[in-house]
């Protein structure tokens, strides 16, 4: 594993054995912030106004997405039921060289680094109102147990180009499964394959604008 600095200055690591970066080259903080804090996890708050939401997210990877998610929640008076698939968790040695503890509060950064390890075997009680669960699996032997169906699905697996198995119409409609109606499902990616394999899981989908680097991305809710 290589850190590489990105545009926006915030760090991401690139995967030599799949040989694709983590997070955008062009920034990992704003794409993170885009695609699924504002395009996804903002999007249905506006949309439904829940007093609590329940994320899964689809390669939890070096834990970005779930941090800045944890640090909005935490200001807002709702509660946050996270749960992320990581088949491949990496080392706590790895996230403490993340830099990511500069974009959060110190509390949801200390918290995080102190039950990291230990979120992979147990939801964790993150603070009052948050927790967070790492499901140590591939995602297609993923089950959802006793946590109620998911308001939004975050999908952050690697490009199709590098991890075809994680966009195929199988894999997705099991990601899916686990979506309410009127759930949102965010992605970087939008391809026709993609659109194709979301309207025939009962999603309208919409083209939203991409984080930079990307001219588009989807967003798509569950309709049946």
């Amino acid at each position: 594993m290589q850190f590489v600095i990105t545009d926006d200055g915030s760090s991401t690591l690139y995967h030599p054995e799949v040989g694709e970066h983590y997070h955008s080259k062009h920034g990992a903080l704003q794409e993170s912030q885009h695609v699924f804090l504002r395009s996804g996890l903002q999007f249905f708050l506006q949309k439904e106004e829940p007093a609590d939401v329940a994320i899964l997210e689809v390669g939890f990877g070096t834990g970005l997405n779930f941090l800045l998610t944890a640090d909005y929640i935490d200001s807002q008076g709702i509660s946050l039921q996270y749960v992320g698939i990581e088949a491949y968790p990496l080392s706590e040695e790895i996230i403490l060289k993340t830099g990511y503890e500069n974009f959060v509060k110190q509390k949801i950064w200390s918290s995080f680094q102190h039950h990291y390890k230990q979120a992979q075997a147990q939801e964790i009680t993150f603070t009052d109102s948050i927790s967070l669960f790492i499901a140590h699996e591939k995602v297609l032997n993923f089950q959802a147990g006793s946590v109620r169906k998911f308001d939004v699905i975050y999908f952050d697996a690697f490009a199709a180009i590098h991890q075809p198995e994680m966009w195929t119409v199988e894999t997705l409609a099991h990601v899916c499964s686990f979506l309410r109606l009127g759930g949102v499902f965010v992605t970087y990616a939008i391809t026709g394959n993609l659109k194709r394999a979301m309207k025939a899981l009962g999603f309208s989908i919409e083209k939203a604008p991409g984080a930079p680097g990307k001219r588009e991305m989807l967003r798509a809710i569950k309709e049946k």
